[in-house]
């Protein structure tokens, strides 16, 4: 939508200068990407719901029989695709928070500068910054962080531990080779979501 559409009376009708219209549009943008930023987090909570039902329901399944023991082998690749679905919204959201700390941010506190006053006395969306700076921070991010490498990661060697433990049938070369690759699998996710962990505070 232009500014100059009539149809959202919020809009201004008309902006001659260049830099309002740049002014205009990274506020603009701000707009899209904290809507963004909130969808992709309301996604990224629910899978831990999601994950958390679906251990239930295939472990609730796999325990009733021995015969259904090879289902153990179902909830590492549950836990991979739902892990590797949080992380990426999870790094996406940290990834906006940082484009807004940063390159939004210095773009726009130099277009007010330069348009409507001379100098700013407080940084530009300080809620971007000011809720990283609490003295908590790093003790809640290193708790989620546990949280995470748990419910996605140990989860998962857990059933395969189980399977390892309780499955009494032969083990043929493809069982053998989906138990590694799993494995391997789920260590790559658990360091992946360790590396990407936002442990940083302020700016």
């Amino acid at each position: 939508m232009l500014p100059n559409d009539a149809v959202n009376p919020s809009i201004p009708r008309k902006i001659d200068e260049p830099k309002e219209w740049l002014l205009w549009i990274h506020l603009n943008e701000y707009v899209k990407l904290k809507d963004e930023q909130v969808m992709r987090m309301r996604f990224r909570d629910n899978l831990l719901y999601v994950t958390l039902a679906a251990f239930g329901g295939i472990l609730s399944y796999s325990i009733t029989s021995p015969s259904h023991y090879h289902v153990f082998l179902v909830l590492p690749w549950v836990c991979l695709i739902l892990g590797w679905t949080y992380l990426v919204n999870d790094e996406k959201i940290s990834a906006i928070g940082r484009y807004i700390r940063y390159d939004m941010t210095d773009k726009l506190e130099k277009l007010v500068n330069e348009n409507l006053i001379d100098e700013i006395s407080e940084p530009l969306f300080g809620w971007e910054t000011g809720h990283r700076s609490d003295n908590w921070r790093k003790i809640r991010k290193k708790t989620q962080l546990f949280i995470d490498e748990v419910t996605f990661c140990l989860s998962g060697l857990f059933s395969l531990l189980l399977f390892w433990d309780l499955w009494s049938k032969s083990w043929d070369y493809l069982l053998i080779f989906v138990f590694i690759i799993e494995i391997i699998l789920l260590c790559g996710l658990g360091i992946f979501i360790f590396k990407y962990a936002d442990l940083k505070k302020g700016r």
